[in-house]
């Protein structure tokens, strides 16, 4: 075990034998309130600052699986079809223009373009590049998000620093057109997150750092911030509700949270050097953490009851527990 966080390794049965199912990685993950046309050039940016930090091949990343389909090796001609795939150009701007059975092929995905790049299938690395924008409506849903997430193993965290991946964070984030996003420790599951949620019901409850990834529901979560993470990147509005930079410093008094500013009217808050997990077990309940979300409260996102229903072995007070962990 690492001293700021857990070794977390779960493994069962599959169809290709005993697999890694559930580990523990770093995620960094940015919401944008806006259409692809409008974030195709950043993205492409993140994802080029993303593969620049990890390299190519079979330790990182080596495949992909255009939209969602069969797996694919990188190569030159894969990599043009993901460059073409993130074009910014479109022949219809609006998904209302399209024909009828292209819209229904975009609604029922409940996406415009989905972009993943991981590594092998049979042998996890930890490492993955995903990209969901929204289906862009002339009047987008209320709440309504494209959303860009990114995985590091904690082998990359070791071997290369958090100063590091606090960099390649900052690199990603500042050309994306983002309300919020973080980085931090999360667990990832290589398989369906709500079936194996609840071999980890234990290290749920006493590792309050640990971040569950909530994509389903977080892709109408509007600039609402999704909890308080090792890293915490504010745009607007809540930035400007909260004072701004200044106003975020003049509340934030645990020992190692820096709060940076960033172009376009943004900030990162850090919470210490080290991305940490806690222990509730050890009495470790995250005071810099604490803070951040009783500051933020107003502007987290709320619990929902029908949260539960991809919480499966949880009830609801459970799932409400463990949303507010640093709050209550």
């Amino acid at each position: 075990m690492n001293e700021h966080y857990p070794r977390i390794r779960h493994y069962g049965p599959t169809r290709q034998g005993e697999r890694l199912l559930i580990r523990e990685t770093i995620r960094i993950t940015f919401y944008m309130p806006y259409d692809h046309v409008d974030l195709a050039t950043g993205v492409s940016r993140a994802l080029d600052s993303y593969i620049r930090a990890v390299g190519e091949g079979p330790e990182t990343v080596c495949g992909w699986a255009p939209g969602g389909g069969e797996y694919s090796p990188l190569n030159a001609e894969q990599w043009a079809r993901i460059r073409h795939l993130l074009r910014p150009d479109r022949l219809v701007r609006f998904a209302d223009d399209h024909s009828r059975d292209f819209l229904d092929q975009m609604v029922k995905s409940g996406f415009e373009t989905y972009l993943y790049i991981d590594g092998d299938p049979s042998h996890p690395t930890g490492y993955g590049f995903t990209y969901c924008a929204r289906v862009p409506w002339r009047s987008p849903p209320e709440g309504s998000v494209s959303v860009l997430s990114a995985t590091l193993p904690t082998e990359y965290l070791e071997q290369h620093g958090p100063g590091r991946v606090r960099e390649l964070a900052l690199e990603m984030a500042s050309p994306l057109l983002f309300s919020t996003g973080h980085a931090g420790l999360a667990f990832e599951f290589l398989g369906s997150r709500t079936r194996l949620l609840s071999e980890i019901r234990e290290e749920l409850f006493r590792y309050p750092g640990m971040d569950v990834s909530r994509w389903g529901i977080l892709c109408h979560q509007g600039t609402r911030v999704d909890g308080v993470h090792w890293l915490n990147f504010l745009g607007q509005p809540v930035l400007g509700e909260v004072g701004g930079a200044a106003g975020l410093r003049s509340r934030l008094h645990s020992p190692g949270t820096t709060v940076q500013e960033m172009e376009g009217e943004r900030a990162l808050v850090t919470l210490g050097p080290w991305p940490e997990a806690g222990d509730l077990a050890q009495g470790h309940n995250l005071p810099a953490y604490r803070e951040l979300a009783h500051v933020l409260e107003p502007w987290l996102e709320a619990f929902s009851p029908g949260y539960v229903n991809s919480w499966r072995g949880y009830s609801e007070e459970d799932v409400r527990r463990w949303w507010r962990r640093f709050l209550d």
